[in-house]
C-alpha cells in the first residue's frame, strides 16, 4: 500500500525538496502552497496520478480542513503531514510592524496548530501518522531581528511535543525539524535585511554575519532536510517522537 504524504509551501524551497524526495520514494504526494501558479507549474513535473496540487493558505482554518478532506477523498488516507509552509521578515523590535507579526505567527504556529487538529482524527483511525513540523534554530535560541520568526518556531517546538504526547497510543509520531541556515531562495532573500540591521552590506552578509556563526561554513542543501523527512516518516523512526532535530552544521553546538 502507497502510502499518502502532503507538504505545505512545497512549491519551492525546503518543501519542493521533501516532496520530490517522498514521490520518489513511492509515496503519493500532495503539494499544497498558497501560490497557486508555482503549485500549478511543480505539479505539472510529476505524475498525476501519483501527485495532487492543492491550493491553501495555512492561516485559513476552512483552507486546512479542505486540504485534508480533499486529500482523503482522493487518496484514501493521510500517512504523513509536514507543516513547511512560513515566510520571514527582518527589523528591530521597535520597527517590527504589527500586522507582519501577527501574519506570521498565523502562518506558521496557527496554521500548524490547524493542520495537526484537524489530521490527527483520520490518523488515529488509522492507526498510524506522522506528523513533522518544520521550526527552526530560531526556535532553540534567538535572533536579532527575528521577532515574528523566533516567537512562532519556538512555539511550534512547545505544540509538537504536546502532539507527540497526545497521540503516543495511536502509532502516530510528532516531531520539530530545526535547520540552520538552508542555501533557499528564502534565505538568499533575507540578505539585504541582514545587511541593514547589522549595518554591512548584502554581499558581505555571508562572510561576516553567518560564516563566523556556522562552524562548517557553508549553508545546507534542502536535500539534506528531505532525507531526515524520510527517515523521520520511516517505521525505523517510530519511537522518535516529541524531538527537536536539529541539523545547522554546528550552529547550536557553540
Amino acid at each position: 500500500m502507497e502510502k499518502v504524504a502532503i507538504i505545505t509551501g512545497s512549491a519551492s524551497g525546503i518543501g519542493f525538496s521533501i516532496a520530490e524526495a517522498f514521490y520518489q520514494k513511492e509515496y503519493k504526494v500532495v503539494f499544497s502552497d498558497i501560490h497557486n501558479k508555482a503549485l500549478q507549474d511543480c505539479t505539472d513535473k510529476f505524475d498525476k496520478t501519483k501527485c495532487l496540487g492543492i491550493p491553501c493558505d495555512v492561516s485559513k482554518e476552512e483552507d486546512i480542513k479542505h486540504l485534508i478532506q480533499t486529500t482523503k477523498n482522493h487518496f484514501g488516507r493521510i500517512d504523513v503531514f509536514i507543516n513547511n509552509a512560513g515566510l520571514q521578515y527582518v527589523a528591530n523590535l521597535e520597527d517590527f510592524p504589527t500586522d507582519k507579526f501577527v501574519q506570521m505567527l498565523n502562518v506558521m504556529l496557527v496554521g500548524t496548530f490547524l493542520s495537526t487538529k484537524y489530521v490527527l482524527p483520520l490518523m488515529k483511525a488509522q492507526n498510524f501518522g506522522r506528523i513533522l513540523n518544520m521550526s527552526s534554530i530560531n526556535g532553540l535560541i534567538g535572533f536579532a531581528g527575528k521577532a515574528a520568526y523566533n516567537s512562532a518556531k519556538h512555539g511550534i517546538i512547545g505544540l509538537t511535543k504536546v502532539t507527540a504526547l497526545e497521540c503516543a497510543t495511536y502509532n502516530i509520531t510528532a516531531n520539530a525539524i530545526c535547520p540552520g541556515y538552508i542555501d533557499t531562495p528564502l534565505v538568499r532573500g533575507q540578505m539585504q535585511d541582514l545587511a541593514n540591521t547589522r549595518g554591512v552590506s548584502a554581499e558581505n552578509v555571508l562572510n561576516e554575519v553567518l560564516y563566523p556563526l556556522i562552524p562548517q561554513k557553508q549553508l545546507i542543501d534542502t536535500k539534506d532536510i528531505a532525507a531526515l523527512a524520510l527517515f523521520l516518516s520511516s517505521n525505523e523512526a517510530k519511537h522518535i517522537t516529541g524531538a527537536n532535530l536539529v541539523i545547522d552544521a554546528g550552529y547550536t553546538a557553540q
